[in-house]
């Protein structure tokens, strides 16, 4: 008997006096989460559970201690592992507008310890989050980036509306000075079109799919002197067409006509270093997302700011 074959077993023997399922059907709706979509088998175990739980009305706590275990509840500041399936208790703290038809909704979630970013794929067929309300999530699935985590809606997890308030953690940061320098990776960018991933493309290929036919995107990662630090700064597309003026269809015309895309962060460089700016934001490990910024004076001494910058 295989690993399914005894989870579904064990699943109709807890429901059998209380649904009318057969083995097969358990084992088919296992083999679906784990085999197309690539839900570990304790995991697909515990939804498969949890949906049956819910047909029955009865609790988890009637099942004794054949229901497959629940998911750890974390704050999200504590996240800290890759491809951990967990729960957790969370505000919706902002909504920002999918990169990709694949995605049906991204943004941050916070609690009293802070916010994470979150993803909720289009195939995952979940109810509308609102902006403001505050959800008990199950089993969703941590993922990492370059030392960032964020955590995945997928189509196991449950979502429960709370009638109550939560006071989200401060993470953000507020920093002012010098726009000293712009790093690799900046301007008219491709990233991965894949729906469970948004890096960015080296030279045609992302680490995780391979060679791929990347989609445009606008972006500055950028270094702020305040004078006594320097930190890290991203812009993403809107800002960074709010900053430097340049558009991303202007971006890729520019490119286009150069047959090079690194004209493009030439041209921001050109535009903006050297320039004082109060920058706001959440932080996602080294970097602060540039929410809100504004010019604060005039270009400070080009030398100056180049000198600055050779250093870091």
């Amino acid at each position: 008997m295989t690993d399914l074959q005894t989870h579904a077993t064990e699943i109709h023997e807890q429901f059998s006096d209380e649904l009318d399922v057969s083995v097969e059907e358990i084992h088919e709706r296992l083999e679906t989460l784990v085999e197309e979509y690539k839900v570990p088998v304790e995991e697909a175990r515990r939804s498969v559970t949890s949906s049956y739980l819910d047909d029955a009305g009865m609790d988890r706590d009637s099942l004794g201690g054949g229901g497959g275990g629940g998911n750890e509840e974390l704050l999200v500041a504590d996240i800290d592992t890759d491809e951990q399936w967990l729960d957790v208790t969370v505000k919706i703290v902002d909504l920002w507008e999918p990169r990709s038809d694949s995605i049906a909704q991204v943004g941050l979630v916070g609690d009293e310890s802070g916010t994470v970013k979150f993803t909720k794929w289009a195939t995952s067929d979940l109810p509308e989050l609102e902006e403001g309300a505050v959800y008990h999530l199950e089993n969703v699935v941590t993922d990492e980036y370059q030392g960032d985590f964020s955590i995945k809606l997928n189509r196991t997890t449950s979502i429960e509306e709370l009638d109550e308030e939560i006071e989200v953690g401060d993470d953000s940061a507020e920093i002012e000075g010098d726009l000293v320098d712009i790093q690799s990776g900046s301007g008219l960018i491709k990233r991965c079109p894949e729906e469970d991933c948004t890096r960015v493309l080296q030279n045609g290929r992302c680490n995780e799919h391979g060679e791929v036919e990347g989609e445009f995107d606008l972006r500055i990662k950028g270094v702020i002197d305040d004078g006594d630090d320097v930190h890290e700064v991203i812009f993403d597309k809107d800002a960074t067409e709010e900053l430097t003026g340049i558009t991303i269809e202007e971006a890729k015309e520019h490119a286009m006509d150069a047959l090079d895309t690194t004209v493009v962060a030439d041209d921001m460089r050109e535009i903006t270093l050297g320039r004082y700016y109060r920058v706001s934001g959440p932080t996602f490990g080294r970097y602060v997302l540039a929410d809100d910024f504004e010019q604060l004076t005039d270009p400070v001494d080009p030398e100056a700011t180049l000198i600055r910058a050779r250093s870091i």
